[in-house]
């Protein structure tokens, strides 16, 4: 075979694990965020109380339970992929996401079967939590092992499959909100999104299960006790990664509060709110495979070292303008900014934390780290925020909790230089 043919079959293998990867990334996350979009729907039909507030924030408060289920997931699903294989792991994760959405897509509500509803949904929530547990970790070595010189832009596509993921779960709202009405949308609408999660799933489950195992990892040694290991000897890397981790995991997860933010904090339609997180979702799926290709020629740290700094000081003044001139046009040139400097700061991050671990015990490492930040700080961050702005009676409160993410990225970016990664 000429060396041709071998770049032109390395490129095609390359192709399809980045596709059967970002596409089974997207809808798994899709399947688990699409429930953060409906937030106001599903506290109505399955959290019932007396207080709208409440019954928002028991919904948000079930959308970070399933949080605590993600550090065992890294841990299991972590250990699995670094004993038997990325590839085997994404099979597993992408089946456990699509029981996880089926049980919610057909669930019926708190008037129906009273508070079993609630329960069972708490228990789909979870599966789903263990599920993305092991996700994040598998999918990101998984790319970042295509092509170690270009693994800045290969594990970016961890991130921009994210993207997508925003993109479909917005562009549902966008269509079901202006299409429907709210009695059409409580009946059935609000489903609509979790059943074509549930219908799309087996494409990206068949994908995984015929693409080809990382190159990188094919040939390296193989670790029987991954977890042991990790813990002995990466223990400072997996702090830092879980530093890193933190201001991107709260941006992602304040985009799913922010349609409940925006209907009622600013007073605008829904739809708009739907809009603006839709122009979101494209920027990162453009602008992080850029950035992510421009941390293989000046390094992991430069640019989301600048936008930490940037998302420091700027959003307060962000949200403070928001509160003052709350119209659409207000809303879309906010998400604009935040949606270029979220992008910055998280396309390298994918391969920064797969440079911290060595191949054997590098999902277990990563997937503990970041599932260990989400939990802490990403997950419950629309229950926390919503509490702050009950407890401050401030608008600009989203902000607060912006910040001090911004804080602790700054002060793991700059341990992550002092030990020698650029």
């Amino acid at each position: 075979m000429t060396a041709v043919a071998v770049t032109q079959s390395q490129a095609r293998s390359r192709f399809m694990a980045v596709l059967a990867a970002s596409i089974g990334n997207a809808l798994e996350w899709f399947d688990f965020v699409v429930y953060g979009f409906f937030a106001l729907t599903i506290s109505k039909l399955f959290f019932p109380a007396g207080d709208p507030t409440i019954s928002l924030l028991l919904t948000f408060l079930t959308f970070g339970v399933p949080f605590f289920m993600r550090p065992l997931g890294a841990i299991v699903l972590g250990g699995y992929a670094d004993r038997h294989g990325r590839k085997a792991t994404l099979v597993l994760t992408i089946g456990l996401m699509m029981i996880g959405t089926a049980v919610i897509a057909v669930m019926p509500t708190y008037q129906t079967i009273g508070v079993l509803a609630p329960l069972l949904i708490v228990i789909a929530r979870m599966i789903q939590g263990f599920s993305a547990g092991g996700e994040f970790g598998s999918a990101t070595a998984f790319l970042a092992e295509q092509d170690p010189k270009r693994r800045g832009f290969f594990a970016s596509w961890q991130l921009a499959s994210q993207g997508v993921t925003t993109v479909l779960a917005t562009g549902f709202g966008v269509v079901l909100s202006s299409m429907l009405t709210p009695a059409q949308m409580d009946a059935w609408g609000w489903r609509t999104p979790f059943v074509f999660g549930l219908l799309i799933g087996p494409i990206a489950y068949y994908m995984r299960r015929h693409v080809e195992e990382a190159p990188e990892f094919r040939t390296a040694r193989r670790s029987e006790a991954p977890l042991r290991e990790a813990f002995l000897n990466d223990r400072s890397r997996m702090l830092i990664g879980l530093g890193a981790v933190v201001l991107g995991t709260v941006a992602t997860y304040m985009t799913l509060f922010m349609p409940a933010y925006a209907v009622r904090q600013l007073g605008l339609p829904a739809a708009g709110s739907f809009a603006a997180g839709l122009l979101y979702g494209v920027l990162q799926i453009v602008l992080i495979p850029v950035f992510g290709a421009l941390s293989d020629r000046i390094g992991r740290l430069p640019v989301p070292a600048l936008c930490a700094v940037v998302m420091l000081f700027g959003t307060y003044p962000m949200f403070a303008w928001l509160a003052d001139v709350p119209t659409l046009q207000t809303l879309l040139w906010a998400w604009v900014i935040l949606g270029v400097v979220v992008a910055g700061y998280q396309a390298s991050l994918p391969a920064l934390l797969s440079d911290l671990f060595p191949i054997h015990t590098r999902t277990t490492g990563l997937s503990i780290s970041y599932s260990f930040a989400v939990m802490i700080f990403g997950g419950f961050a629309p229950f926390i925020v919503q509490w702050l702005i009950d407890a401050t009676g401030s608008k600009l409160a989203p902000s607060f909790y912006m910040m001090f993410a911004a804080g602790i990225s700054i002060i793991a970016l700059a341990a992550a230089r002092g030990a020698g990664f650029r």
